[in-house]
Order: structure tokens, then C-alpha cells, then sequence
């Protein structure tokens, strides 16, 4: 079972791993180290804004996750290779869900590097819609955005 939790200090140095083995295959395609990669997770975890995944005892995945005035932006889910294909980014995405509920944001709104293929398919499985896209930050980014009903 796969328990969501929020981040705390004790966690900056593994949520950093978890991104790291997430994120490496895609160095190539990009050229580069993507930014989750060399993300502050210290300050995330400071804000509150880090949430890790959990199963037996182990962190398997993570989402950070920005209250903005009218949404929520999930600013970074990435889930241990050894750990994809289980429902993980699943769980990761409804909890997302539910925070925004919990906070009275009525859409969820994500990014994702347009050399990312997979992630071009699985978030329109889950209910996002793409919105646009644009270079930021040096990236070829893909914008998503989800409302959500009560």
C-alpha cells in the first residue's frame, strides 16, 4: 500500500535520489539535466510544498505541489524506475486531487518537457488537457491544465 506523506527535512537527500533515477533517461532526449534534476528540494520541503511516497517503509516517489491563487500547480511528480508501472503516478496525481479540494482550487495545472514523450500520453489519461506550448526556462515545455468538479 502506498501511503503519501508530507515531506520533512530527514527526506531533501532521498526526494533528490528518487528524481535523479526518475528523470536521468531522459538527459539524452533533452540534452541536458532536467530541471526537476537540480530542483531545490530543501526549499520545497520548507514550504510544505514536498509530498513523498511511500511503500514498506521505502520512498518510492514524490510530488511537489504550489498552491497559486486559482490553482494548483504540480510542479514536479517523479516516481523510482524500479517503482513505475504500479499506480504510483496514479496515487500521486488523485492525492494532487485531493489537496486541491482540500485547499478550494478548482484546477490542478502542470508542465512537462515536450522530449517527454510518455508523460505527452499518460496525463490525458488522467484528465488534463494540454493548454499550450512554450519555451521556458530553456525548456520545450508542454502545458496541462485540469478542472476539477466536486
Amino acid at each position: 500500500m502506498v501511503i503519501v506523506r508530507r515531506a520533512e527535512p530527514t527526506d531533501v537527500s532521498v526526494l533528490r535520489a528518487v528524481a535523479a533515477a526518475a528523470y536521468q533517461g531522459y538527459v539524452a532526449r533533452i540534452g541536458r539535466a532536467p530541471a526537476p534534476m537540480t530542483a531545490d528540494y530543501a526549499a520545497a520541503v520548507r514550504c510544505g510544498q514536498a509530498w513523498v511516497a511511500v511503500e514498506h517503509g521505502q520512498a518510492i516517489g514524490l510530488a511537489i505541489l504550489a498552491p497559486e491563487r486559482d490553482h494548483l500547480l504540480l510542479e514536479n511528480i517523479a516516481v523510482r524506475p524500479d517503482a513505475q508501472g504500479r499506480g504510483v503516478g496514479a496515487r500521486l496525481l488523485a492525492f494532487a486531487d485531493e489537496e486541491a479540494r482540500r485547499l478550494g482550487l478548482p484546477e490542478i495545472r502542470l508542465y512537462t518537457n515536450e522530449a517527454m514523450t510518455e508523460n505527452l500520453a499518460y496525463y490525458p489519461r488522467h484528465g488534463y488537457t494540454e493548454t499550450r506550448r512554450a519555451e521556458q526556462d530553456g525548456f520545450r515545455r508542454v502545458f496541462f491544465s485540469k478542472p476539477l468538479s466536486d
